[in-house]
């Protein structure tokens, strides 16, 4: 089944799960300026999931830390499909990060799970990069039939007629490219697919699909097992979250007329094209989006990244430290501290606080 990826928006255990932060951290405990405050919370909590949230964890551990400091927080980034897994398995793994919202076949088992409704809201929008490696190449325009074309394996060089047309300037190898795409199941991959699936012409046929259906190109595990093929490759193109794509050559993706380069601005402008994905509980924040707006000034390969949670938990204790994590991590506080360390597009105003209203909502079975 076809969906348009976007939204408003066994299990492992602790000692395997990679510590983001140390620290979660109830926003409102916090002073006005954020400066921190004392917090009565204590103990550990277990989520897994998204690649892409590296960056911002490591924003988010800092605030954490300041004000919860007996309360850690394991995150392993497994990816978003691994991650949903794990939260359906339940155990010890009380949230998970995904780049995608649960596929309808999917939500049925995490509501089992749960009991009752899930929690989905946006906790980090970015544009996912398309990042390339090419000897005297610094810059490069690709249309999406272009970059649907090279994905699929029809374009094989780099001075392929295509790509040259444009870029007339460029001077384009002529050698083989190399496409390098994620090996494990991943949101981002499901995000970039639907990009390909709606923008480019019938040039990738693949559909819409976290696990990459095509036998050519270049396997690497995650999101930072992308961005190293690329970097240590040469003729390399690949995608990956644009927070983490370092040095590496970075393509103007063309909308409509022009060639845009990514930004969390231009990200935080395909939310505003998004509609309410039909169907889903008033806990979930899922969108659909358009991705072949030629609105000037819009960035189409955007993901925004879900936190997942369930809206009620057997103990207080639990839901007391999901709501606390969340809390901080949809703050303007916590949403600065991203975007200054991985160029996320902080959540507007109003996502913030229909994401809060949710948040708050949670609570436990005792």
């Amino acid at each position: 089944m076809k969906r348009n990826l976007m939204r408003y928006g066994a299990p492992a255990a602790a000692a395997a799960a990679l510590v983001l932060a140390t620290a979660c951290g109830a926003g409102n405990e916090a002073d006005a300026d954020g400066e921190g405050g004392s917090s009565d919370l204590s103990g550990e909590l277990n989520g897994a999931g998204a690649s892409s949230q590296e960056a911002a964890f490591a924003a988010w551990q800092k605030g954490f830390q300041t004000q919860n400091p007996d309360v850690t927080v394991n995150y392993d980034p497994v990816g978003s499909g691994s991650g949903r897994e794990q939260f359906i398995a339940g155990g010890n793994i009380l949230f998970a990060g995904s780049d995608e919202y649960f596929p309808d076949e999917e939500l049925a088992d995490a509501e089992e799970r749960c009991g009752g409704d899930v929690v989905e809201v946006p906790v980090y929008v970015s544009p996912i990069a398309v990042i390339f490696n090419v000897e005297g190449v610094d810059s490069l325009n690709l249309s999406p039939e272009t970059i649907g074309a090279i994905f699929s394996g029809d374009i094989t060089q780099w001075n392929d007629k295509a790509i040259a047309a444009d870029n007339p300037d460029a001077d384009l190898p002529a050698e083989p490219i190399t496409a390098v795409h994620r090996s494990d199941e991943s949101g981002t991959t499901a995000n970039f697919t639907d990009y390909l699936d709606q923008a480019s012409g019938g040039s990738w046929s693949e559909g819409v699909v976290e696990t990459w259906p095509v036998k050519s190109g270049e396997a690497a595990e995650g999101t930072s097992g992308v961005v190293s093929a690329v970097k240590n490759g040469q003729g390399t193109i690949g995608y990956a979250d644009a927070s983490q794509a370092g040095d590496l050559g970075v393509a103007k993706v063309q909308v409509g007329k022009e060639f845009v380069e990514y930004s969390p601005e231009a990200a935080a402008a395909a939310l505003d094209a998004s509609k309410p994905t039909p169907g889903r509980a008033d806990t979930s924040m899922a969108l659909d989006l358009n991705r072949t707006t030629t609105e000037a000034g819009v960035y189409p390969i955007v993901l925004a990244s879900y936190g997942i949670a369930c809206s009620e938990y057997e103990s207080a204790d639990e839901a007391d430290l999901v709501k606390a994590w969340f809390d901080y991590v949809i703050s303007s506080e916590g949403q600065q501290a991203a975007a200054g360390e991985a160029g996320s597009a902080p959540l507007s105003e109003q996502m913030s606080a229909d994401a809060k209203t949710i948040v708050d909502s949670i609570s436990s079975k005792e």
